[in-house]
């Protein structure tokens, strides 16, 4: 039996969990891949979003360049007293410009500053001041500054920003080359505060396109200035960021609301996988069942193959004596009175034998159906237990048992089916004599316990394992391991022993010790049914 549920257990897992765990391990690789997509998709929306914002600051700055040409071009046609007025009114328009100045080439001694008076205070500190800053940020750039006018030959007008580079000082020069009306070309700078460029232009911009969806950032951590479209100055928690094309010290960041990428990716990678797990446990946990019911069906066809087996010899070991003895006292045979009375007894014995075998299978079919009734009457338990060790004594003692019957005179009378409850003390004693071997001693005791009045049947034979004392009282049921194994018996005793009693409303109790033998508690309860 244990190879074929092996084999059934070996198949089911070939067919069943095999191609589960195939299909698990396959997912799970799916899913990664598909996170890391999912992870990528996001990134990348992310990124479209900052070119976005990045594309629009430039392209502030580059209409603001653009109206600069033309306004450098429409001052130099004006009187020179006008051009402060002029420059003012255009610096209005823009008020995150804070200064414009003209040069005509790196080194140039000659800077024009709009806006600034330069008859009247050429000679000024704040001249002096500026003409030096504003050539010392050009020579530093120097490269730059030729690639711009390499990109200027090409027709294409680039801006460029160059950072101050002076300690304590925030600002760019947004750098770009003008062609002039007389076909020469001039370096022109605006000077540009990009913590006030945020707050005026971008600021606005960045509102309108998180919508409540993401927090968009500026930053510069140099600097520790943070400013976000949800204007919470907790939030300051990027997931992906880039360098501001206009002012590269300052970032540009966003992030999901409520949730990070790497939260959303995980949410749901930890759903898939649960959903995966799930289904899984559930195809476990059905093979598991089919295998479970195959076993017990695997194991019921044994047991019931087992019963016919042993009941075939039960019945065929009287039959074979019976017809044996019948047949040499039929054949006269035997001349001797006294051996015939013998063999008269034999047979007497082993019609009883056998009439008790069909009796208890026509109980047990009783049982089956629902049809067996029980007559219960007011009795002493003592009497019943006295009834069946004097029809057992003489026959136990023949085969060298000590057998002896100790009663608590104090029971009262109790409501039982006698004929039933005697049934179950002999299978019980049946039960002792099979699996007693080498301390032959049966012993039945009556007593009282709590509210029930009991008769135990306690032998010095072989002790039931504690993992089967549950299931002895299973119909069919044999130990499948040990001594109690070689033991013949139908598997009905034990089980037809329980009926009886829960017909009582009683309890049975077992104890099996190793080396002390096994005691069955037959508990009936002393209140009238």
């Amino acid at each position: 039996m244990n190879k074929t549920v092996k084999k059934i257990a070996f198949i089911l897992i070939i067919l069943i969990l095999l191609p589960a765990a195939f299909l698990t391990i396959n997912e799970m690789i799916s899913l990664n891949q598909n996170e890391e997509v999912i992870g990528k998709i996001y990134s990348n929306q992310l990124d479209a979003i900052l070119f976005s914002v990045n594309q629009y600051s430039e392209d502030v700055v580059s209409s603001w360049a653009s109206k600069l040409d033309m306004f450098i071009d429409k001052v130099q046609n004006i009187e020179e007293k006008k051009i402060p007025s002029a420059v003012d009114s255009f610096r209005n328009q823009f008020p995150s410009v804070y200064n414009i100045f003209i040069a005509d080439s790196v080194g140039d001694k000659h800077i024009e500053l709009l806006g600034f008076d330069k008859n009247k205070n050429r000679n000024s500190t704040f001249q002096i001041k500026m003409d030096s800053l504003i050539n010392y940020v050009l020579s530093e750039n120097k490269v730059q500054v030729e690639k711009l006018f390499l990109y200027s030959q090409s027709g294409y007008r680039k801006l460029e920003p160059v950072k101050l580079g002076i300690p304590k000082q925030r600002g760019y020069f947004l750098l770009f080359i003008k062609k002039t009306n007389f076909g020469t070309k001039q370096i022109v700078g605006m000077f540009i505060e990009p913590q006030e460029f945020t707050y005026r232009i971008l600021s606005p911009k960045i509102q309108e396109i998180a919508q409540g969806e993401f927090v968009i950032s500026v930053f510069n951590n140099d600097e520790k200035f943070h400013l976000n479209s949800a204007k919470d100055p907790d939030l300051q928690k990027v997931q992906q960021s880039k360098a501001l094309w206009i002012f590269p010290d300052y970032q540009i960041g966003i992030s999901l609301v409520g949730q990070t990428i790497e939260d959303l990716v995980q949410q749901r990678a930890l759903t898939n996988i649960l959903l995966i797990s799930l289904l899984t446990v559930v195809l476990i946990l059905g093979v598991w069942i089919v295998y479970r019911n195959i076993k017990k069906e695997v194991e019921l066809a044994q047991i019931k193959s087992d019963f016919v087996s042993n009941v075939s010899h039960e019945l065929r070991t009287p039959l074979s004596l019976i017809s044996m003895f019948s047949e040499t006292l039929e054949m006269d045979r035997v001349k001797s009175d006294e051996k015939k009375k013998e063999y008269y007894s034999i047979i007497s014995q082993e019609a009883n034998r056998l009439s008790k075998i069909v009796n208890s299978i026509l109980n047990f079919s009783k049982m089956e159906a629902g049809k067996r009734q029980f007559n219960f009457v007011d009795s002493y338990l003592n009497d019943v237990a006295e009834n069946v060790y004097r029809s057992y004594k003489f026959h136990l003692e023949q085969k060298g048992f000590s057998f002896n019957i100790i009663k608590d005179e104090s029971i009262p009378i109790i409501k039982i089916d006698e004929e039933a409850v005697s049934e179950s003390i002999v299978n019980l004693v049946d039960n002792a004599v099979k699996y007693s071997n080498e301390k032959k001693e049966i012993t039945i005791r009556t007593g009282m316990e709590s509210n029930f009045a009991f008769v135990e049947v306690e032998d010095k034979g072989i002790c039931i394992p504690e993992k089967d004392q549950k299931k002895v009282f299973e119909k069919f049921f044999r130990v499948s391991s040990g001594d109690v194994h070689n033991v013949k018996g139908s598997g009905l005793g034990l089980s037809i022993v329980k009926h009886i009693v829960d017909a009582h409303k009683g309890k049975i109790e077992l104890y099996s010790e190793v080396g002390k033998g096994s005691k069955f508690r037959l508990l009936f309860p002393l209140s009238k049914m």
